[in-house]
């Protein structure tokens, strides 16, 4: 058994190859072999988001705070709220972060395949966030 106690882990900031906006992450759990899933506490401040991006064996959102936005390629932008689960498919190509003036926080789940948990692409433009 092991508890990592809060406070314990230092938070990280979202790298700008990966994240529009004020990103900090908050590690939960690494994926300790032979288990492969790993676990994150992600706050996005007002307007921040993701780049494009998918996972080989999928993600599972639990939103724990504020109000955030997910779009998948090709579908419409979804609200998120605090108690709202999101699961996106393995390589499901998908974008999330915080609504334009609220912040957003939640736990992001998500399993490695032969030690790769995302693949990153390009950042999601202005009009893609906004919808327009």
């Amino acid at each position: 058994m092991e508890i990592k106690r809060s406070g314990s882990q230092a938070s990280g900031k979202g790298p700008a190859e990966w994240f529009t906006g004020t990103v900090r992450i908050d590690p939960l759990f690494p994926a300790t072999a032979p288990a492969r899933a790993a676990g994150n506490a992600v706050t996005f401040e007002p307007g921040a988001r993701t780049a494009w991006h998918t996972h080989p064996l999928g993600q599972i959102l639990i939103v724990t705070a504020g109000c955030g936005r997910v779009q998948r390629e090709g579908g419409s932008i979804e609200e998120i709220r605090p108690g709202d689960v999101v699961w996106f498919e393995p390589d499901e190509k998908h974008w999330h972060g915080a609504a334009p003036t609220t912040a957003m926080t939640h736990i992001a789940i998500q399993e490695s395949l032969d030690g790769k948990a995302v693949d990153w692409m390009e950042h999601v433009t202005d009009d893609e966030y906004t919808g327009a």
